[in-house]
């Protein structure tokens, strides 16, 4: 009997989560776990936990759920879950909205990839990675240094995680994936912004209304090339815009 795929996905609930879920579901001999704060029913190859990933101690208290034991032909985990938080310049931004977007954007990626490859260092199939990132991690955007710092420190985590199992041998492939601007629900929270507080709102605005936003289903494609080629990509950082 062919083993089967593990698919691990956070943010199963929304946008590319979704679209996401409802591709890797179709895919023959796949077992898909998403991981959302909202509840999600569970179907036919995909279980769901329900989860709030601001909630670290949470997250340590059900790795035996998002990471079930078995042997598998790949195992795959997607850290999607993200979040723009407060949109607001530093002297402005409320103490909680600096804990709660580091809390999502790095601790919990955090927590889950080192528990993914503790728990499957040993594991015979192919291993893989992918942590959505974001262009905003190597650019300069006033009113976003949660997001931006938090997603440069995602990319960081990722290219040493994959430095270090080179140096171990442990042959796990991880990328850190920048999914273009995808109309999603933080698109319309990123518009909804103060302008007094962030000066490039009118582009996001422009990007809306001349129909440049890529669709969840069509970025959710290129994260499968990508799951499904993964030796055709040799460096760590990657944007969708180049393959």
């Amino acid at each position: 009997m062919e083993k089967k795929s593990l698919y691990i996905l956070t943010g199963a609930s929304k946008g590319l989560g979704q679209a996401l879920k409802n591709a890797l579901i179709k895919k023959s001999g796949s077992c898909v776990i998403g991981v959302s704060r909202s509840s999600l029913k569970e179907e036919r190859n995909f279980t769901p936990i329900q989860l709030d990933l601001e909630d670290s101690e949470s997250i340590i208290n059900r790795f035996s759920e998002i990471f079930p034991d078995g042997e598998y032909k790949e195992i795959v985990l997607i850290n999607n879950a993200g979040w723009i938080g407060e949109i607001a310049y530093n002297g402005n931004l409320s103490a909680d909205s600096i804990v709660s977007i580091h809390a999502v954007n790095v601790i919990a990626p955090a927590l889950l990839m080192n528990a993914f490859m503790k728990k499957y260092k040993h594991h015979s199939g192919s291993k893989i990675v992918v942590n959505i990132s974001s262009g905003a991690a190597a650019k300069v955007v006033d009113g976003w240094s949660g997001y931006s710092a938090s997603k440069a420190a995602l990319n960081q985590m990722t290219l040493i995680a994959q430095r270090e199992s080179e140096l171990n041998n442990l042959g796990f492939k991880l990328f850190a994936l920048s999914p273009g601007v995808i109309d999603t629900p933080m698109q319309a929270s990123i518009r909804a912004a103060n302008p007094s507080e962030f000066s490039n709102l009118s582009k996001f605005k422009s990007l809306k209304n001349d129909g440049e936003l890529s669709t969840p289903e069509a970025i959710a494609q290129k994260v499968l090339y990508l799951i499904a080629h993964p030796n055709e990509f040799k460096e760590v950082l990657q944007d969708v815009r180049k393959f």
